[in-house]
């Protein structure tokens, strides 16, 4: 404790800084082409959903403005 710079009231969190494990996480394991192919797919399944879905969306989004048009009704014009 000689070499600290300013005091804390506990040491441990002062002395946490400082540590490096000296245990080695273990190696990744690789994906195999199984899994790559399922990664894929499941990635292009999802693209395709929101593609589709924005496809057939889009004419319900869009404004008719041809309706905006105030019209009248057969019975109204005969009068």
């Amino acid at each position: 404790m000689a070499g600290r710079r300013e005091p804390v009231p506990f040491a441990f969190p002062a002395e946490a800084d400082g540590f490096r494990s000296n245990v080695a996480p273990p190696p990744r394991e690789r994906a195999g082409v199984g899994q790559l192919a399922g990664r894929w797919l499941l990635g292009l399944t999802i693209v395709a959903g929101l593609v589709g879905s924005l496809l057939l969306g889009m004419p319900a989004l869009s404004v008719d403005h041809s309706s905006t048009a105030p019209r009248q009704s057969q019975a109204s014009r005969g009068h």
